[in-house]
């Protein structure tokens, strides 16, 4: 596989409105070997995922703007603009945005796949912001998560 140099520009990206948030796929298994997955996320204020395990990736946050208290293997981290946090494979963990801000991050996971989750549970941004608040299907969401390696383990934690 023949990879070469390229730029996105803030803009750029395949972008899904995915559990609520903005997902914008910065680079991915075609762009990196499948060796990581790059993703910028923007996370309405207060927003939490189910807590989960990821069987196959590490993931990592830097935070660019924003809040977060991350939970991982009863460790809570609690990180703002400049932070980077690992949630190594395996450990059980969720994260709660901060009540005043969207949280805006860049997501890295290696290896990597993430991509995949992201475009099977999310639908296509038509428009680069936040989606409008919807419901979230929890069997079709366990179903794409199990497909692509992510372990649903319960409820997001209250904010």
């Amino acid at each position: 596989m023949s990879v070469r140099p390229y730029l996105l520009g803030p803009d750029d990206g395949e972008a899904y409105w995915f559990l609520g948030n903005l997902c914008t796929l910065k680079a991915g298994g075609r762009h990196t070997r499948d060796r990581l997955t790059v993703a910028e996320f923007v996370n309405p204020p207060g927003f939490a995922p189910p807590l989960h395990r990821h069987q196959v990736e590490d993931e990592m946050f830097y935070l660019l703007s924003g809040t977060a208290r991350f939970h991982c293997d009863g460790d809570t981290l609690t990180a703002g603009p400049g932070d980077f946090v690992l949630l190594p494979v395996g450990l059980a963990h969720t994260f709660v945005v901060g009540p005043d801000e969207p949280l805006r991050a860049l997501q890295i996971t290696t290896p990597a796949g993430f991509e995949r989750f992201a475009a099977e549970a999310g639908v296509p941004a038509p428009h680069r912001r936040l989606p409008d608040p919807a419901p979230i299907d929890p069997a079709a969401l366990g179903h794409a998560a199990a497909r692509n390696g992510i372990e649903l383990l319960g409820p997001p934690p209250a904010a």
